[in-house]
């Protein structure tokens, strides 16, 4: 999830899109229009997600500055592990 973050940060597309599973993944990702300056990541909880398990969550906040405003998105994402890769899978947002 860090790694993520940060590359959510550096408008990392192409590793954001490397570490998405192929099913769920968007076709493309177009961060350069988003406008935000991401500023803080806050890992509030975990489950399962250990070198032994093939699945994961993370709980997290995400704060960021957009339109202006300080605003934050709170997801618990969906991670499964496929050739000893971690991959997002989804996210449901709270």
């Amino acid at each position: 999830m860090r790694s993520r973050y940060c590359a959510y940060v550096l408008q990392d597309e192409e590793y954001l899109l490397t570490t998405w599973l192929p099913s769920t993944r968007p076709a493309q990702l177009n961060l350069q229009h988003d406008n935000v300056e991401w500023t803080q990541l806050e890992i509030l909880a975990t489950s399962a997600g250990k070198p032994l398990d093939n699945t994961g969550t993370v709980e997290f906040i995400a704060y960021y500055k957009g339109e202006g405003q300080k605003q934050q998105i709170h997801e618990v994402s969906q991670f499964v592990k496929e050739h000893n890769q971690w991959l997002y899978v989804d996210g449901l947002i709270h």
